[in-house]
């Protein structure tokens, strides 16, 4: 059940606001049409239901605000937008990454490919399907969790009269199995064929509230509806009489054998084709509508899932995960039959955003498209033909060499691809949203975000040891070994390296988070060498008066833990790499950008 009560959109400069204290209601078991003109505020009121906007009133999903349910996508499934994810991404991938947001088993996916008929389409890529396929994958998302209220802006907008049957059907199933379906359309006609209650909205106002067969009597055109084989003959007559008659009438041929007839009534038409002859199959009176309501899509059955799958049932609320759909012998419909009566209370509930199994969903993120293997290869390859050119003038000390990192460039090839893998773990969030109805709060949870920094520093590391490998067998290979020497000291660098490489990670990551977009995370990780280590170099010139030598031992000394001196080396290492302006640099920049990130993605961006 969905309960919207006083919506209203911020005020715009010199305009009323796009949704001015909207209130309607969604029950269980029904479905919903919310009508408007485009423009009149109706993709506003699902943001402002899902949270998305900024505005007052307040929208109950089964007696709780969004931000007060512990799991939202498994209550609230929603279609937002045409693309529904990376187009680089396939299908099958971008469902089990939802399957980890949701917590939901992976196998969901699998499920959910068969009843929405795409099971074929699995290895696709979602940037090569048509738009009703895009659809079908959009509400494969929407229904993964097993919601119990599915929102949709416009679910058929653009998709031909079969696809759009389709999707209403599915729907329509839902609902029977006690689900809450709210969609927008600017269609009446649409509205009222497949909505067991219309909504109408006009300059972000209510305008009424009505079931679907009194809104179809009452505001929709009423019209006599004619199916002739002689529909040509049929309408030359009714026209000749209407003009006899001096009486407005429109005749419309909507097929080679049916006609519309509007201004007239049955009767007139009836004894018109009467009189002349002509043989009538159909004549009926309709409001508007042009055929009869779609059926529901039947429901795929599919086998009881595993203990794993209790999760998908809980999606209704139900108070244990062991009242699932799992034993219901229903797997892509888990635990419907219980919403009607299922209540939950509102209380001793906590606000959790994000997904479920952060962990999981990062991997799916980051492994689901060849970004991270293109960018990979791409820094080995600069960064060997850097090498070789950097050996070949001479003069460059085996640190740098190996690193491929000129003097005259602010950081090496390696750097720059862990900060742009860094950048794009928040950027291609914001960018392709995964989480409709957790966009919101994807990036204030503080276990997705230490996923992020734990897998894009394990990528970082695994690209810096490819690059050093790649570039010392380069350098063997041409050079013989010339340009290489067995170090003396290797643990320091070795830190100094895997330092200067989770550093540019991070800093892209909180960067991204900051500021919602890739590049500007990537400018960031640049900043630091080009903008703050000038600045930090002139802090740190001249000569200290107070040394650090000791420190180790001391710190040794402090420790609860007593590690063997042979770490002195490590930690004298990790701090000489701080005093370096690079490497100060970006500790700041990382604190900086961390304070940001919990001042602008931890706190709420929704005031009621």
């Amino acid at each position: 059940m969905l309960q919207a009560i006083g919506l209203t959109s911020t005020p715009r400069r010199d305009a009323p606001p796009l949704v001015d204290d909207l209130t309607l209601e969604v029950l269980p078991g029904s479905v919903t049409a919310l009508l408007g003109e485009p423009g009149s505020g109706k993709t506003t009121a699902l943001r402002l239901m899902l949270e998305l906007e900024r505005g007052r009133g307040v929208t109950y999903f089964r007696g709780r605000p969004l931000h007060r349910i512990p799991h939202p996508g498994r209550e609230v499934g929603v279609l937002l937008g045409d693309v529904p994810g990376n187009p680089a991404r396939t299908v099958r991938n971008q469902l089990r990454m939802l399957c980890a947001a949701a917590g939901v088993p992976a196998s969901r996916a699998d499920t959910m490919l068969e009843v929405v008929g795409i099971a074929g389409l699995r290895d696709q890529r979602l940037g090569s399907l048509s738009l009703g396929m895009e659809r079908r994958v959009a509400l494969a998302a929407a229904l993964l969790a097993d919601p119990c209220t599915l929102l949709l802006d416009e679910p058929a907008a653009g998709l031909s009269p079969r696809e759009s049957g389709w999707l209403y059907g599915l729907l329509r199933g839902h609902a029977s199995l006690g689900g809450a379906v709210l969609f927008t359309t600017a269609d009446a006609k649409e509205a009222a064929r497949h909505a067991d209650r219309v909504v109408s909205v006009e300059a972000g106002r209510l305008v009424a509230d009505q079931d679907a067969a009194e809104f179809a009597r009452t505001r929709l055109r009423p019209r006599v509806a004619v199916r002739t084989p002689h529909a040509a003959r049929l309408a030359d007559v009714l026209g000749r009489e209407a003009r006899a008659a001096q009486r407005a009438v429109e005749i419309v041929k909507e097929s080679g054998s049916r006609l519309s007839v509007y201004g007239s009534s049955c009767a007139e038409v009836g004894e018109a084709a009467f009189k002349h002859g002509v043989l009538v199959h159909r004549l009926a009176d309709e409001t508007g509508d042009t055929g009869a309501p779609t059926p529901p899509v039947p429901h795929a059955r599919a086998a009881a899932e595993t203990a794993s799958g209790a999760a998908s049932g809980a999606a209704c609320g139900e108070a244990s995960d062991t009242a699932s759909g799992a034993g219901s012998g229903d797997a892509s419909w888990g635990g419907t039959a219980r919403r009607a009566r299922s209540r939950r209370p509102a209380s001793a509930v906590r606000r959790v955003g994000g997904p479920v199994r952060p962990l999981r969903y990062e991997l799916h993120r980051v492994f689901g498209t060849a970004t991270a293997v293109l960018t990979a290869a791409l820094v080995a390859v600069v960064s060997v033909l850097t090498a070789l050119v950097l050996a070949r003038a001479g003069h460059t000390p085996q640190n740098r060499l190996l690193a491929a990192w000129p003097e005259l460039l602010p950081l090496p090839p390696a750097a720059l691809g862990a900060g742009l893998l860094g950048a794009l773990a928040f950027g291609e969030e914001y960018r392709y949203p995964a989480l409709a109805a957790d966009r919101g709060t994807v990036p204030r949870r503080l276990g997705l975000l230490t996923a992020k920094l734990g897998v894009c520093a394990a990528l970082a590391l695994l690209l810096g040891a490819l690059v050093v490998v790649a570039d010392a067998a380069a350098l063997a290979l041409v050079f013989d070994s010339g340009p290489l020497r067995t170090p003396a000291q290797w643990l320091s660098p070795a830190a100094s390296w895997a330092g200067l490489l989770i550093g540019c990670a991070w800093a892209g990551v909180l960067a991204s988070g900051v500021f919602r977009s890739a590049t500007a995370g990537l400018a960031a990780v640049v900043a630091v060498p080009v903008l703050v280590v000038p600045l930090v170099r002139k802090v740190l010139e001249g000569s200290s008066a107070y040394p650090v030598t000791g420190l180790g031992p001391r710190l040794r000394s402090l420790a609860w833990v007593q590690w063997p001196p042979e770490a002195d080396r490590l930690v004298l290492g990790a701090l000489r790499v701080m005093a370096q302006p690079v490497g100060t640099a970006l500790v700041l920049s990382l604190m900086v950008l961390l304070c940001a990130y919990g001042f602008t993605g931890l706190r709420s961006r929704v005031r009621w």
